[in-house]
């Protein structure tokens, strides 16, 4: 049913306070009685975690995370109420069981359900949870799959419902997630009041009109049931004793879009039964329809207009408290929008999303990409207890997200069909009937809008084939392959792509202690995957060796802090480079989503953005990248360079487009400027020769002798003359030797202006206590960018460098 948000204006009220936990061995107490007496109690958040509290008292680190899951948690509150309410448990990890004054109300199995029990109150309530050892649970014998992954242990887990966060050496910090990690709450029932018991709703664009399709169940004396959205109503058909059905059209609905092609319009809805309204929070109107078969690749229109979907994977904002509150998840939220992202996939070795994260999707447009919480494992989908809990979990989560126009796509779990394929097992074994034919049917049945994917990868003749489906694209990345191979692979929709070992920038680096490379607690930051002789360092090690002709290797023993601009810069190379070839007019790539947004632990993780929430050079690299209104170049050979123009908006956009190339001194070999006009969602491409309107070899690819230029640079202004996007070309590869660049700062307000004379390569804006809008950026010849710094409120002081550049320019307030 659709999220009840309140009541009359009044929301479910949080559960107790304080709250106690403390710790017993397996088994040792069998219920509320045998806890009299029982020390060692401490203070205890909810919703939260066993691991930040005791985190909180001092029992436990982050650095040196100690097991929880071998002993029992017990957590304790007590509180007033009177009468018949209702008790929401919206996640509990794993095995627990709930007593309310002694009396046993719930036994949960699944840290992904949700659950609502009905109870009487007496005046003070005593509530205790105990969340059973799931190291007991998982250490009896089980049935064995018939495969068995690497990516996490026990092979006991495929019979449970929990997170595999905490149990994947080298992915993660082994961290063990227990507790309460959503909210406990309460909701009166008042005798004699109309209770809306569920309500089943489905929100519809056809045309310029909305449809809100309604079907509620109600307890208590209804007369009347009323269904509002947009500030209009309609009154609800009784079809039964305890049913109210029908719908609300909305001619000239403003429509929800992703936030790069347009606004993403909420219109709020409730339910009124005899004048006692219930808030169901928002909704949007969207349609979501493929724009090709699966087999050739994923690919998504939305209000019949296609959509290059491109992001990143989502992961919790703390592993430690699995915060999902709003002011734990908006900050990552809106970092995501900045940089242009509009799509996020949860993927299934984490947790479903917090209501707030959804909530925030809503609002910021971002489209939901969701994984079922399977991965890897040969799961027992013949158990008829596991499939029903597994069928359980899935209506908790559609019925949570059903007026959610952010959740596009609910796929079968990541990366099963692809572990029994890779070890060599037929179609037969890894194409699982659950995931193929019962999961579609469970969508339609509740969500019949969103794009259903057997699983992540999969659709090819291999689940892993990088043109069909969806892809776990690592071609340019783990495997080490040239940058061409973006376009070699053909790639259809990739949900995993462009994984390094991300380093944060230096003040982040120096906060968290991870100055020296060659320290223990730097290697333990790097993330690798299981079994495998190299780790995602060396990935980052290798891009930095071919784009910029260095041994990684002695420059780390010999200058660690040039080692770390080369792989900061050459991540950012390397991620702009590729989604600039993917969003090609002609190339058949219609998604793509970097693996993580934000790392799980401090240190040098997948995360384009760091633990401690502060972009890194790929996040910088991907807001250029993402940018709805945007050039590209790309080389053609003999065909030359090719410039490509974007304006994925809903409005014309009449700008300049400049082409310029340049030698080595700076000075100008030839150009072009052109007035451009770009029709909404409109893409184009143009030759270098037809700009130029002569032959000139702008990819050195005829070698008629020395090249006669080392850049070539493409410039997008609008009107005002103010440039809104830049593209760059390096014939000749990317020299980072400094050199005298003419590289100069100037203040404006409380932004800089920053220039060279000669192309300055990587330039990097580093300023003390504030982040800038841009860096790890190029800067043609003669040309100029102006820096902000989001939420300074005066120009804070810092300096600005470039990896070839022999000059550091330097501003703000002295010493």
């Amino acid at each position: 049913m659709a999220r009840i948000r309140a009541v009359d204006g009044v929301p479910p009220l949080p559960v107790g306070g304080p709250w106690q936990l403390v710790t017993t061995p397996p088994g040792a107490c069998a219920g509320p009685g045998d806890l009299a007496g029982l020390d060692g109690w401490i203070s205890a958040c909810v919703p939260g975690t066993a691991a930040a509290a005791l985190r909180d008292a001092g029992l436990w680190s982050e650095p040196e995370p100690e097991p929880i899951h071998d002993r029992d948690v017990w957590y304790r509150t007590s509180f007033p109420g009177t009468g018949r309410a209702r008790l929401a448990f919206e996640g509990l990890a794993t095995l627990c069981a709930v007593w309310l004054n002694g009396a046993p109300i719930l036994d949960s199995r699944s840290m992904f359900r949700a659950h609502a029990v009905a109870v009487d109150l007496v005046g003070t309530n005593d509530l205790v949870l105990c969340f059973r050892s799931l190291k007991t649970a998982l250490d009896r014998p089980a049935k064995r799959g018939r495969w068995r992954p690497r990516l996490a242990t026990p092979g006991s887990l495929r019979h449970a419902r929990t997170s595999l966060l905490g149990f994947m050496p080298g992915w993660c910090p082994e961290i063990d997630l227990v507790g309460p990690y959503r909210p406990i709450t309460l909701t009166p029932l008042p005798e004699g009041m109309p209770d809306l018991i569920a309500a089943d709703l489905t929100a519809r664009l056809d045309g310029g009109t909305g449809r809100l399709v309604a079907r509620l169940r109600v307890a208590g004396p209804v007369e009347r049931a009323v269904l509002r959205c947009d500030g209009r109503s309609v009154v609800l058909a009784r079809t039964g004793p305890d049913l109210f059905e029908g719908a609300l059209d909305l001619p000239g609905i403003a429509p929800w879009w992703p936030h790069t092609h347009g606004e993403p319009r909420l219109h709020a809805v409730a339910v009124g039964l005899d004048g006692r309204t219930h808030d169901l929070g928002r909704t949007g109107f969207r349609t979501l329809t493929p724009t090709r078969p699966f087999e050739e690749g994923l690919s998504l229109a939305v209000n019949g207009v296609p959509v290059f979907c491109r992001g990143a994977n989502w992961t919790p904002p703390d592993l430690v408290g699995l915060g999902g509150a709003p002011e734990d998840t908006r900050p990552l939220l809106d970092l995501a929008r900045e940089a242009g992202m509009n799509m996020l996939r949860v993927p299934g070795i984490t947790l479903y999303g917090s209501q707030a994260f959804h909530d925030l999707c809503d609002e910021l447009g971002i489209l939901v990409f969701q994984d079922l919480m399977l991965a890897n494992f040969d799961y027992p989908h013949d158990d008829p207890a596991f499939r029903a809990e597994l069928e359980a979990e899935i209506a908790d989560l559609l019925d949570r997200t059903q007026l959610s126009p952010a959740l596009c796509a609910l796929s079968g779990g990541s990366e099963v069909w692809q572990q029994a394929a890779m070890l060599g097992a037929p179609r037969s074994v890894w194409a699982d009937a659950f995931a193929g034919e019962r999961l579609p049917a469970l969508a339609a049945s509740r969500r019949p809008d969103l794009a259903v994917v057997p699983n992540s990868p999969s659709g090819g003749d291999l689940p892993f084939s990088t043109a069909a489906g969806v892809t776990h694209y690592y071609g340019v990345g783990a495997y080490r392959r040239p940058l061409e191979d973006a376009r070699r692979a053909e790639v259809g929709f990739a949900t995993e792509c462009l994984a390094f070992a991300n380093l944060p920038e230096e003040a982040s680096l120096a906060a968290m202690g991870l100055g020296d490379p060659e320290s223990p607690r730097w290697s333990a930051g790097i993330p690798r995957d299981r079994g495998a002789d190299w780790d995602f360092e060396q990935v980052r090690d290798h891009y930095a060796g071919l784009l910029y002709g260095v041994d990684p290797a002695a420059l780390r023993r010999a200058d660690p802090e040039r080692y770390r601009a080369l792989g900061r810069a050459a991540v950012a190379e390397v991620m702009e480079a590729t989604f600039a070839e993917w969003r090609r007019a002609r190339s058949p790539t219609a998604g793509g989503l970097v693996w993580f947004l934000r790392d799980l632990a401090p240190g040098t993780g997948w995360g384009i953005v760091d633990a401690r929430g502060e972009p890194k050079s790929g996040w910088y690299a991907l807001k250029r990248a993402f940018r709805p209104v945007q050039v590209t170049l790309s080389d053609e050979g003999l065909n030359g360079l090719h410039v490509h123009l974007h304006n994925e908006t809903a409005v014309a956009r009449a700008l300049t487009l400049r082409l310029a190339f340049t030698d080595a001194t700076g000075r100008a070999v030839a150009g072009a400027e052109r007035a451009v006009s770009l029709a909404p969602r409109s893409t184009q491409t143009l030759s270098s020769a037809e700009l130029l309107g002569r032959f000139f070899d702008a990819t050195d690819s005829y070698r008629f002798g020395p090249p006669a230029h080392t850049l070539g640079h493409a410039s997008l202004g609008d009107p005002a003359g103010a440039v809104i996007a830049e593209a760059f070309h390096f014939p000749g590869g990317r020299s980072p030797e400094p050199v005298e660049t003419g590289l100069a700062v100037a203040v404006d307000g409380a932004a800089i202006r920053i220039r060279a004379e000669r192309h300055a390569l990587g330039v990097q804006v580093e300023a003390e206590g504030a982040r800038p809008d841009d860096t790890w950026f190029h800067l043609a010849p003669g040309t100029e960018r102006r820096i902000t710094f989001p939420g300074a409120t005066r120009l804070p002081r810092g300096r600005v460098r470039a990896l070839n550049a022999v000059e550091t320019a330097t501003f703000g307030p002295e010493g």
